[in-house]
């Protein structure tokens, strides 16, 4: 196991929000020049591989893992595809979650599900029913997520006190109804909203 193979896996579970030189060398346990060395690697090595989407991003004091400006187009399209139209079981976990406990991290999603929700969260991202509110303030400035004017319009809210009562569905959860609060909504989904391509914007930055 390699400094750059550690420094791949961690870049890919931290996601979209990156982590910073400093931690990522607090983890490693190296200094933050070598620390750095093995990013830039990793990177060349990225950009001189023709036959990987990856690449990775510094933006700000974070180092973000993510996919090769040439291949937005195909993204684009994923997101638009109405195959990938409805919304699995992870996702609309995921922002019943973000929907109640706003503004909230990734990572205090997970805690919340129990398993990773980088995926879901970078879904519903894409569909804009959810969008970065601010930064944690303290070490790595998490990206908080809360729901969007999108997320409201949908499904026909004026404010955020018109979602079904939390304590009512800990009730129908403890009665084995379904979980989604939003599943029954989401089967009628025929439209995408407008989309904009993360990588692209990712790129810009």
């Amino acid at each position: 196991m390699t400094t750059v193979s550690q420094i791949e896996a961690i870049l890919f579970v931290v996601g979209e929000e990156g982590i910073g030189l400093e931690e990522l060398s607090y983890l490693l346990g190296l200094s933050t020049a070598k620390t750095y060395e093995a990013l830039t690697a990793l990177k060349e090595r990225y950009e001189s591989d023709k036959q990987t989407a990856l690449n990775i991003l510094e933006v700000g004091n974070h180092f973000i893992l993510s996919t090769k400006k040439n291949f937005a187009p195909l993204l684009k399209k994923y997101a638009q595809s109405p195959i990938s139209n409805s919304l699995s079981q992870a996702a609309l976990e995921t922002l019943s979650i973000v929907a109640y406990k706003q503004p909230i991290s990734r990572v205090e999603v997970d805690e919340i599900r129990g398993v990773q929700s980088a995926g879901s969260m970078q879904k519903l991202v894409a569909r804009q029913l959810i969008e970065e509110k601010g930064r944690v303030d303290g070490p790595g400035r998490a990206i908080l997520y809360g729901t969007t004017a999108y997320f409201m319009d949908y499904f026909g809210l004026r404010s955020l006190e018109e979602l079904p009562d939390i304590h009512q569905m800990e009730e129908e959860i403890a009665e084995e109804l379904p979980l989604d609060l939003f599943f029954d909504r989401y089967k009628e989904l025929n439209e995408d909203p407008p989309t904009t391509d993360i990588n692209e914007s990712e790129e810009e930055n």
